[in-house]
Order: C-alpha cells, then structure tokens, then sequence
C-alpha cells in the first residue's frame, strides 16, 4: 500500500508525510480517534482517496486519507482493544482459564504498565461480564506469586509487567526496604503476612521486617502511638510466620499501654477501623481491672463506628449493665454526644429497649443544640434523623401524650433543623400521635374540636385507658422481654406475636389519648327544648311507615339500640340537632333514606343510681 500511497502523494491528494501514518494504519487494520474512540478499518479506497470505517457510535464511517492521517492513532494487531474486536470469545475463555495471560495482553496493549481502573475498564464487561471483584483478587494473587508482575499496594498506582522474573521475597524485601516512614512499612509487612506461604527464605525475611520495625517503633510511641501500636501489631504478625521469639528489649502492647500520656480515645480515632476489635482486645488483656471503666469514660468523645466496637466488646464480656448504665445516665443529662447518639439511633436493638425512648430523641434535640456552638460540629446525626422514616414513631411510641407533646415543643422551636425539615419532622410526630396536631397547627379542627359524653361513658373510656397503661402494657413488655430470650428473633414466633401485640396496644392507647383529650362530660341538666339538644328526647313520625317513633339523643359514646339512645354524632342525631317541632328532618341510615317528623320534644332525666342494699 506504500506505493499506492506515494502516487497518491505525487498527484496532489495528500501530502509526503502522511504516507507512513497511512501505511502503518493500513497494516494494522485498527485505530483510536479521540472523540470516537476505538476505530476498525474495513476499507482502503485510493480511488477516491478515503478510509471505511467502523466506529462504535459511528459503523461505515468515511474519512478522507488526509484527515485520517492526522486525527487517528494506529491500534497494534495485538492490542487489546483489537483482540476485543476480532476474538472476543477467545478473549473470554482465556479470561476463565488463564488470569496472567490476559493481565499480560492489557499491560502490553498499554507499555507494559497500567492502572486498576485502565484494566477494569478494557475487560468489563465485555470480557469479563460476572463477579469482577472476584476475578481480580485471583488474578491479583496469582499475579503476587509470578514473578513477571509488580502489584502496587496503592489502587492508583500502575500495574507492570516486566520480562525479567524476580522473586516474591525479593520484590517485597525491595519494596519494604524502599519504603519511606514507618507507615509506609507497615503496609509492605503485611503482604509479608499475607504472601507467607509463598517466601522463598522465611527465616531471613521476618528477622529483617522484625528488627527493622524493632527499630523505629521507640521513636513513634510518643508522637505517633497509634502507628507505634499498629507497628507492634503487624511486627509479632511477622514474627508468628517463624514463631520467633521476642527480643529483650522490643516493646509489646502492654508496654504501650502504660506508657505516660497515652490518650485511650484519640489513639482508637487514630487507628484504622479494620483494626479497632484488635485494639480494644489488646487494651482489655493489658487492661484486666479497668479497661470496662475506660471504655465508658470515652463512650462520649469517640466517633459512632467506635461506640459500637465499645458495645460489642463489652457485651460479649458480659458487662451489658455497665454499658445501659451509663448510657441511661447521659440521656437523662442531656449531656450524650450527638455520635454517640447516632450509634444508638441506628442501633435500635431490643437489647436496648429500656432506653430507647423520648429521652433519647429530647437528648438529639439537645446534642444538634450544643453542637451549633462547637468548630468540629457535624451534620450526621441531623442527616440520620431526616433519613430514618421510622425513628420518631420508634422513640416516642409509648411515650404518654403530655410528653410528646413537650417534645414536639421542643421540636418546634428547636433552631437546628430548617423549615422544610422541621415540617417533615412534626409531621411524622402527627402521624404517629394524631392528639398533637392542635399544637402545631394552633388551632382546632373540626375533627378535633371537643366531643361531649356522658359521665358514665368517660369513666368506662378513663378506665380502660389506666388498665391498658397500667397493666396490659407493661405485661405486653414483659412478654417481649421472655420472648427475646428464647434466642433466634428471626425464627422465634411468640417474639413476633409479642410485638403485633404492642402494635395493637399502643395504637388503642393513642387512639383513647387523642379521644379523652377531646372530651368534655356533662350530666345534660339544665337543657333547652326548644330545639333538639344533647340531652333531649324527641318523639318523631315516621313518614313513610307513618309510625311514632322515640330518639334519646345524648353523649358521643352513649348508644343503647333497646332504650332507643343515640349519640349525637350519629346520622340521625346530627339530622335532629337544632330542629324544632313540626320540621321535617332527613336522614341515610345504612344506605336507605328515612325522613321523620318531630311531634315533641323534652328534656332528658339520667335515672338515679340504685341505692345500695342494706
């Protein structure tokens, strides 16, 4: 094609340069443009000058020869992007049968180096469709062990692939030895850890890791104790490769403990979380007398990760009391970080259900208050609040109504959430506790406006409200406490039934709050008849049948079919209401429409208890 070129280049249709671009883009049959990206050449026109060719976004593209010369990048045969183009299959196969192969062709395809990203994006998902994280830590291992591959301990750093094959050891002993700071160390020392199994000379690598980390962690135990504590860590997890014995003079982990000036909750931050269980079992074994004692007393100034690590460890050693105990005592002094409290927020185990309560959401109200003031204040627990649909209703659930409505007080005058989230909030308060919607309305609905009943009638609605918080309640606790202590919730049927059970409970005792709220008794003495009133007895006709008929209309919770007493609220009573004699009045009772005229109307005598028998 050099030749068909140069004739081209002589008459005029494209310039001398461009003749060994074009000849090295026709060789190699495949190219890269910058917008378009990977290019398959199907046809060389020089007739007309042109190529054919077949982008992803744009198939059976022409290009003119002088453009293509200038805009596109020759892809080698081997490339990968062209082995992708002509035998994607056999890409795959080698893809499940032969990791490093594939891994070889990618770094080819790109200098023989390339990043973790470079190599994701060139082999998923055409290559490698399925289980990508899973694929590579084989890969990855396997890579390890042959010595053709350096594998990088940072994500960002390339891949590389050289033809000179080195040693495991030797690659992680140069690479230990070139590290800078002992941070950096601590990294290598644990592939070491990991990639024992495969060291050539184990002996001589461990003693070399040991003393060097021997060496520089003195130096670090005042200024950097968290990395000196790691540093021990990953020093006997070295040693333990050759069950070495410890040097006299090395420093262990009970040693850094008691070191002057070790602060126990800063040093835990410091640490990374994967390792923070080791830490606090390290704390606790140096520790035996007070590491329970030092745990609560940074409870309030760790992060909420922390909390839960503190949690765990403490209840795994049967020191839950402890741990409720001072809790318990920070949310009732309101003095609980706003961490702490994110912890157990999204905790809400029934491990702790004793604790979870208003309290906790008025210590919310109040850390969100006290952060405003402080320089490293965070947003998180606020953020969970506004997340967690269920939260309020969980907290304030069985919360008497005076209570939450001094919470929802709180909320409404609380400066830490805006508008639109504090609307949000006292919303779901509404949702799960109807009675306080006058609160944050400041005014009464009609459905909400006060009811009249009889005095009987607010005894029998007062004492099931007492028997129901008194004592099916509490037993209904009781039930879900024994419950839970048949073991697996998952599977334990009588915990379940036990919770429906508090659902219906707490639902009946909102539903009698929000009712006795709105109550208001009376004897009806002293009513006008006029016109029917609560308390009246209206003697009617029945139009249709032309029957007589008697209506007592009294209190909203007063019906009684044998004695013909209605409640006022009813369809019929609220017909009645305010009528006089000789109206004619209509009413729809149970889909069928009666209309009925008062003939009489007089005033209601309550019957007189009976008097006790001597």
């Amino acid at each position: 094609m050099k030749e068909e070129f140069e004739k081209l280049a002589a008459a005029g249709k494209i310039e001398g340069r461009q003749v060994d671009p074009l000849v090295l883009l026709t060789t190699s049959g495949f190219c890269s443009h910058r917008s378009w990206g990977f290019g398959r050449i199907k046809t060389v026109d020089t007739v007309f000058a042109r190529f054919i060719i077949d982008f992803p976004s744009k198939p059976g593209h022409t290009m003119d020869l002088t453009f293509a010369a200038d805009s596109l990048k020759a892809i080698p045969k081997d490339h990968i992007l062209a082995r992708k183009s002509v035998d994607l299959e056999g890409l795959q196969k080698t893809a499940a049968l032969h990791h490093l192969d594939l891994i070889k062709v990618v770094l080819n395809s790109y200098g023989g180096k390339a990043t973790l990203d470079q190599v994701q994006a060139v082999l998923v998902p055409d290559v490698i469709a399925d289980d990508w994280k899973k694929w590579w830590e084989v890969a990855k291992q396997e890579m390890k062990k042959d010595g053709h591959f350096v594998v990088p301990t940072k994500k960002t750093e390339a891949i590389v692939y050289q033809s000179q094959e080195t040693s495991l050891q030797a690659r992680l002993l140069a690479d230990f030895r070139a590290a800078k700071g002992l941070k950096a160390k601590l990294t290598i020392a644990t592939e070491f850890v990991k990639s024992a199994a495969d060291l050539s000379n184990k002996e001589a690598a461990v003693k070399e890791v040991v003393a060097a980390l021997n060496a520089d962690i003195p130096s670090h135990i005042r200024t950097q104790t968290a990395v000196a504590l790691e540093a021990i860590f990953a020093r006997d997890d070295v040693a333990a490769i050759i069950n070495l014995v410890p040097a006299v003079d090395e420093i262990s982990a009970p040693q850094l403990w008691m070191q002057e000036g070790v602060k126990f909750g800063p040093l835990l931050e410091a640490i990374p979380a994967a390792k923070h269980r080791r830490t606090l079992e390290s704390f606790k074994a140096s520790q035996p007398e007070r590491w329970s004692e030092t745990l609560r007393a940074a409870l309030n100034i760790v992060s909420a990760k922390l909390c839960k690590e503190f949690a765990s460890i403490m209840a795994a050693n049967g020191k839950m009391g402890e741990l409720k105990e001072t809790l318990a005592r920070l949310i009732s002094q309101h003095a609980a970080s706003s961490e702490l409290l994110l912890w157990l927020g999204k905790e809400r185990s029934d491990d702790f259900a004793d604790i979870l309560g208003p309290e906790v959401f008025r210590a919310m109200l109040t850390a969100m208050e006290r952060d405003q003031f402080n320089e490293k204040r965070s947003s998180r627990l606020r953020d969970f609040m506004m997340s967690d649909q269920d939260l309020v209703a969980d907290l304030t659930g069985t919360a008497d109504i005076e209570v939450v409505m001094d919470l929802t007080r709180a909320l409404k005058f609380s400066p830490v959430f805006e508008d639109m989230d504090k609307r949000s909030m006292l919303a779901r308060i509404v949702k799960r506790h109807p009675s306080v919607q006058p609160l944050i309305s400041g005014e009464q609905t009609k459905q909400d406006s006060a009811i009249y009943v009889s005095w009987d009638s607010l005894e029998r609605r007062k004492t099931e409200y007492t028997e129901l918080v008194q004592k099916k309640i509490p037993a209904n606790s009781k039930e879900i406490a024994t419950a839970r202590s048949y073991g697996d919730l998952r599977e334990n049927h009588e915990f379940k039934a036990a919770k429906e059970m508090q659902k219906v409970l707490m639902r009946r005792k909102d539903e009698l709050e929000a009712l006795l709220n709105r109550a208001r008794g009376t004897d009806f003495s002293n009513v006008r008849t006029d016109v029917v009133n609560i308390g009246t007895i209206v003697h009617a006709t029945d139009l249709n049948t032309r029957k007589s008929e008697v209506f007592t209309v009294l209190g909203a919770w007063d019906f009684d079919a044998e004695k013909n007493i209605i409640s006022y609220l009813t369809p019929v009573g609220q017909a009645l209401l305010n009528r006089k004699v000789g109206d004619e009045v209509e009413s729809e009772v149970d889909g069928s429409k009666r209309r009925q005229r008062i003939e009489k109307i007089e005033a209601y005598k309550p019957v007189a208890p009976a008097e006790p028998a001597a």
